[in-house]
């Protein structure tokens, strides 16, 4: 417990965001931000134990990997389904300060949001210019796996980074 010191104040606010209301901005952002990112890894879950709703939306190399080989693409997805759990709850563990390093995990968090902010506004371009027609692949293309990455993941993964990288703008330590 502080003393009520100067130094003792400053430790207590550099770790918590300006006002009431940031922090509330803060904690529903980062609680939007595990939705979607548990959205993401419950798919991957699912897939991963053999369910095949929507894996056409990822692509025909993935639904015909799983029915060639079904053990082998279903420990990838459940990596992948875990690894994207991880992502999802790390953030909302650092912010109710229940993770050591937070500092650490924050800047972890800075590139993953970026990136995939990056990976899907990409994604959601190349897909919809695709689907235009504004581009055309050598060799056609996957229709149901383009609208999948135009109008469901990528734009998922980019509200999923948009919303992380958010809650770190205003949950930033005081200086």
């Amino acid at each position: 417990m502080g003393d009520g010191t100067r130094s003792d104040r400053a430790a207590r606010t550099s770790r918590s965001p300006r006002t009431p209301s940031t922090r509330r901005t803060a904690r529903i952002l980062v609680l939007v931000a595990a939705t979607i990112g548990l959205v993401h890894g419950a798919f991957r879950a699912y897939w991963a134990l053999g369910g095949t709703w929507l894996l056409s939306t990822i692509g025909a190399v993935a639904v015909e990997f799983s029915r060639r080989e079904p053990l082998e693409s279903g420990l990838m997805l459940g990596a992948v389904a875990l690894v994207k759990a991880l992502a999802a709850l790390i953030p909302v563990a650092v912010d109710a300060q229940r993770m050591p390093w937070p500092r650490t995990w924050r800047a972890i968090s800075w590139v993953g949001g970026g990136g995939i902010v990056l990976y899907g506004l990409v994604n959601i371009v190349a897909s919809s210019a695709v689907l235009l027609g504004i581009l055309t692949p050598e060799g056609g293309y996957d229709h149901d796996a383009m609208i999948g990455h135009a109008l469901l993941w990528d734009p998922l993964f980019l509200v999923w980074g948009l919303t992380l990288t958010g809650w770190l703008w205003f949950s930033k330590p005081l200086r």
